[in-house]
C-alpha cells in the first residue's frame, strides 16, 4: 500500500531532518488552552492510536513512553515502536507519568486523565505539561467521528511537533486511499459487532462505524441508537436481520474477545445461529483500534469495502 511507503519516509525522516523550530503557540483544545513552548522532545502517548499517529509521523525518537496497546503494532510501524518505552501494559499512574518528565502528553480518550491514570488535565497543565485530548473525546461535547476531522486533528499534532509536512503527506496518503475506497453497499445492512456475548456491545450512531457505514452506502442496524457504542440484545438483533456482520478483533480482552471466538459464538448461539448472515458466513473481521479514531480508520474502510 502506498500508506505504507508514507510511513517508512517518515520513520527515516525523523533521523535525517530535525524538528523545524517553532515559536511558542497556543492552541485551543477540547476547550483548553494549550500552552507549547516549543517543539515536544519527551511526548507520551497514552493509548495506541495515539502512538500509531506519532510514530507515523517519524516521532519515536521524541516520545518518552508509550502505553496501553490493544492491537499488534501496524508492521511498518514495529520497528520504531520498539525503541520507544513502554510504561503500562493499560494506563500508567499520574507518578509514572511525571517521572518521565514529559513535556506533552496525547491521548485520544478521556479516559486517560483518570485521577487513576495520568490526571486531569488541568493538573497537569499546572505542572508545565500540555495534555492534548482527541476532539473525538473532550469532557463535554466530543464531536462526532468524521474523516475530515481526524486528518484534521493529525496535522495539527504534527504541526504541534514542528513536522507539519509529515502531517500533509501522511494525511495527503490517507485522503487518497480513502477516495479510492469502494463505495458499493447499495444499502445493505449491517452490524458493528464490537464486543460480548451475554451483552453485545455494538456501534450507535457519530462513531467511526457510522462514518464508514455513509462512506460505503450501508445501513448500520443500530444507526436508532442514542448512543456510540450502545449494548444491543441478541434477540432485536435477529429482528433487525443484518445482511453483514462486521466484527472487531480485540486483543485486549483476550481469548473471548477475539473476532474468531465472537464468530464461533454466533454459530453456535441458538438466536443468532438462524441468522442468514451467520449461515451464510458474511463476516467481515477488522481490528478493534480501527473503529476508535485513529491513523488506521481509513484501513477500515478498505477491510469492510473489500468484504462486500
Amino acid at each position: 500500500m502506498a500508506f505504507i511507503s508514507v510511513l517508512l519516509v517518515a520513520g527515516c525522516s525523523s533521523a535525517a531532518a530535525p524538528a523545524t523550530p517553532a515559536a511558542a503557540t497556543t492552541i485551543t483544545n477540547c476547550g483548553r488552552q494549550l500552552s507549547i513552548t516549543a517543539p515536544p522532545e519527551r511526548a507520551i502517548s497514552m493509548e495506541q492510536n495515539a502512538t500509531e499517529i506519532l510514530l507515523s509521523l517519524g516521532l519515536a525518537g521524541r516520545m518518552a513512553g508509550t502505553s496501553y496497546q490493544t492491537d499488534p503494532v501496524l508492521p511498518a510501524l514495529q520497528s520504531a515502536y520498539d525503541g520507544v518505552p513502554v510504561l503500562a501494559k493499560l494506563y500508567p499512574s499520574r507518578e509514572k507519568v511525571l517521572e518521565t518528565r514529559p513535556d506533552f502528553v496525547y491521548s485520544t480518550f478521556t479516559s486517560a486523565y483518570a485521577p487513576d491514570a495520568a490526571g486531569p488535565r488541568a493538573d497537569l497543565a499546572g505542572l508545565g505539561v500540555p495534555a492534548y485530548l482527541s476532539r473525538f473525546a473532550c469532557e463535554s461535547q466530543p464531536q462526532s467521528f468524521t474523516f475530515d476531522g481526524i486528518f484534521a486533528e493529525i496535522e495539527e499534532v504534527a504541526s504541534v511537533f514542528g513536522v507539519k509536512d509529515r502531517g500533509v503527506a501522511l494525511v495527503d496518503d490517507q485522503k487518497a486511499r480513502l477516495a479510492a475506497a469502494p463505495s458499493s453497499g447499495a444499502g445493505a445492512s449491517v452490524l458493528w459487532y464490537y464486543s460480548g456475548t451475554s451483552t453485545p456491545y455494538v456501534a450507535g450512531k457519530g462513531g467511526v462505524p457510522a462514518a464508514i457505514s455513509d462512506r460505503l452506502g450501508l445501513s448500520n442496524v443500530y444507526a436508532d441508537a442514542s448512543e456510540t457504542w450502545p449494548a444491543g440484545n441478541w434477540e432485536q438483533i435477529a429482528a433487525r436481520d443484518p445482511k453483514y456482520i462486521v466484527v472487531a478483533d480485540l486483543t485486549r480482552g483476550g481469548d473471548g474477545d477475539s473476532a474468531q471466538s465472537k464468530i464461533e459464538f454466533l454459530r453456535t448461539n441458538p438466536v443468532t445461529s438462524k441468522l442468514d448472515a451467520v449461515k451464510a458466513g458474511r463476516f467481515i473481521t477488522v481490528p478493534g483500534s480501527s473503529l476508535d479514531p485513529s491513523i488506521r480508520s481509513v484501513s477500515a474502510v478498505e477491510l469492510v469495502g473489500a468484504g462486500l
